[in-house]
């Protein structure tokens, strides 16, 4: 591992300091980019208008029609946390707005696969459905929303995805990435994508004459009117989708999330959101993107990898607390049951890559596995903790267990910087015609489809691009830092002011860096390492979760800051999350 230390310009943290930004943090935001404290502005005036979203405009108009006509609207949902914060998201806007009867969908991962199939649409039709709107999903859906028009609906595309060269023929197409939309925040988050529609929507209503107007005096008119809607009670969800998604934390992104976490910081959420802080143990009113990435989201995802979504949709859309905390309970307790499926998994993944190069040897530029054992909805956990141990793209396979789909393998992969896996994939489709069945995703992660026969195919085909287009510099993992943690800074405070903001992709933690002396060292629970660290002169107590080698005397070191909080004592620890070992 090689530990490098951003760049930090000297007068742009100046500036900021300047401009009243804590000493600390206005180094570690001008090291990410922001160039003036106007950026660090997370009110709601400063979030970029629905306006600028293409689609959003027409979508906002089909909806308000098929709400003033009592359309019946299904959302097709994706299994995902954002797919289920977004589809959570669109029922409750869409009931606050007007909407009388409105319903949603959620594939089944195992037999209906991704997106909007032809199937799916004779399924939402079969429901009497009008008006069917997609969100997370849908730019892909080609084929799904011909037949949806076909059997007469109004179709409407809520999407982040990445578009095909071909654009389903959808009544309105809102995603921010689809060619000529000017719309700033390419990395907004399907829920995020749906709560701009619903911006929208609630203004086209409201040109409609939809709201009671303030200066208006009562009479029978207005008596017959609701108040303007308060969307931002939506946010808590918007912004847990967005950082379980890990989509690129922007500006307009930073300002979703924080405006959701403020209210969650003071108890302004869903009850289900609630039930899922106590369920993960953790504290709401110190609530931060790491509840949402590592506690709340994944006891969702969780829902949609090895049962049925509907549980953790069901858990965001509730009001009852008793039913909030039952659904928030199961959800647990099937986070618990991928934990233990993934654990074995991930054993046994790691034998299989061993095998593919011999002790002291580098791994294969690129890694695939299968075994007829995994289970489909956990893969790319597993693809993306051997991609972590490795430093190599990685995907792994599990055997469809959909009827009629027994010969094909399902992959998922995570990938490296340097490396589009999505277009890697696209390479190896041209090279070898047949060999996937299908495929999408992003640079970072993606997924596939090939008959079993052809997994080893797959797996030279995708080692060869990997060669091609990765060198010695990127297949070494390399791990930005903020440099040395000033000593005045050393303190349980700066803790408390690092979590209160948003860090996330794109815009990461505070890591820091710098030689420091191990004065001891002792394994703890037989897999962390507990150590006693002198750090400028003053002793410090840190962890390094998941490592047993022991350091050396003096070593290069990476770190987060903590609190360990025991019997009510709380005191900073120092986080570690890797080590380079320094010449002599």
């Amino acid at each position: 591992m090689k530990i490098l230390a951003r760049d930090i310009p000297p007068r742009t943290a100046w500036a900021l300091e300047q401009a009243g930004v804590h000493p600390l943090l206005a180094r570690l935001f001008a090291a990410r980019g922001v160039q003036a404290a106007a950026e660090l502005d997370d009110g709601l005036a400063q979030l970029l208008s629905p306006a600028d979203l293409l689609g959003a405009q027409d979508a906002a108009r089909l909806l308000a029609d098929a709400i003033e006509q009592q359309a019946r609207i299904c959302v097709v949902a994706d299994y995902d946390c954002d797919g289920a914060t977004a589809c959570a998201v669109a029922l409750r806007g869409l009931r606050m707005l007007g909407a009388a009867n409105v319903r949603y969908l959620v594939p089944d991962r195992v037999v209906d696969g991704y997106g909007l199939t032809p199937a799916i649409a004779e399924r939402v039709h079969q429901l009497g459905t009008d008006v069917l709107v997609t969100v997370d999903n849908g730019i892909a859906s080609v084929d799904g929303v011909a037949r949806a028009k076909a059997l007469g609906l109004t179709v409407i595309v809520t999407d982040h995805h990445l578009p095909a060269a071909t654009l389903p023929a959808a009544d309105a197409i809102v995603n921010p990435n689809q060619p000529a939309c000017g719309f700033a925040s390419k990395s907004i988050a399907g829920v995020g994508v749906m709560f701009y529609v619903l911006m929208a929507l609630r203004a086209e209503l409201r040109s409609r004459g939809a709201f009671e107007d303030a200066s208006t005096p009562s009479g029978s008119n207005a008596a017959a009117k609701q108040p303007q809607p308060r969307l931002d009670t939506l946010l808590p969800l918007v912004a847990l989708g967005t950082v379980a998604d890990v989509v690129k934390l922007d500006a307009n992104n930073r300002r979703l999330v924080a405006q959701g976490l403020r209210r969650i910081r003071a108890g302004q959420m869903p009850p289900g959101l609630g039930a899922l802080f106590s369920a993960a143990s953790r504290r709401a009113a110190v609530a931060s993107t790491f509840d949402f990435g590592f506690a709340l989201g994944p006891r969702i995802n969780a829902a949609g990898r090895l049962a049925d979504m509907t549980i953790g949709i069901e858990c965001l859309l509730t009001e009852d607390a008793l039913r909030a905390d039952e659904l928030a309970r199961q959800l647990d307790a099937i986070n618990r049951e991928r934990r233990d499926i993934e654990s074995g998994m991930r054993e046994h993944a790691m034998l299989l890559v061993e095998e593919l190069f011999e002790e002291g040897e580098e791994p294969p530029p690129a890694v695939s596995v299968f075994d007829p054992d995994f289970h489909e909805g956990v893969v790319g956990i597993v693809a993306s903790r051997i991609k972590d141990k490795l430093h190599r793209p990685t995907f792994v396979f599990a055997a469809s267990s959909a009827p009629g789909h027994e010969h094909e393998l399902k992959g998922s992969g995570r990938s490296i910087a340097g490396f589009h896996l999505r277009d890697a994939l696209d390479l190896v489709a041209k090279r070898h015609p047949g060999v996937l069945i299908k495929f999408g995703g992003h640079a970072m992660a993606a997924g596939c489809t090939i008959a079993e026969e052809h997994f080893e195919v797959f797996e030279q085909a995708l080692a060869e691009v990997a060669q091609e287009w990765l060198d010695e510099r990127t297949l070494t993992r390399q791990m930005e830092t903020d440099g040395p943690l000033p000593a005045q800074f050393r303190r349980t405070e700066t803790v408390d002011a690092i979590n209160s903001q948003v860090w996330g992709q794109g815009f990461a933690p505070p890591t820091f860096s710098e030689e420091l002396e191990v004065i001891s060292q002792r394994l703890v629970g037989e897999k962390h390492l507990s150590l006693k660290l002198r750090h400028q002169g003053e002793m410090v107590d840190g962890i390094w979760f998941g490592h047993t080698e022991p350091l050396p005397a003096k070593v290069l070191l990476a770190y987060r800051l903590d609190i360990n909080e025991w019997q009510g004592q709380r005191k900073l620890q120092f986080l570690v999350e890797g080590a380079q070992l320094t010449a002599g």
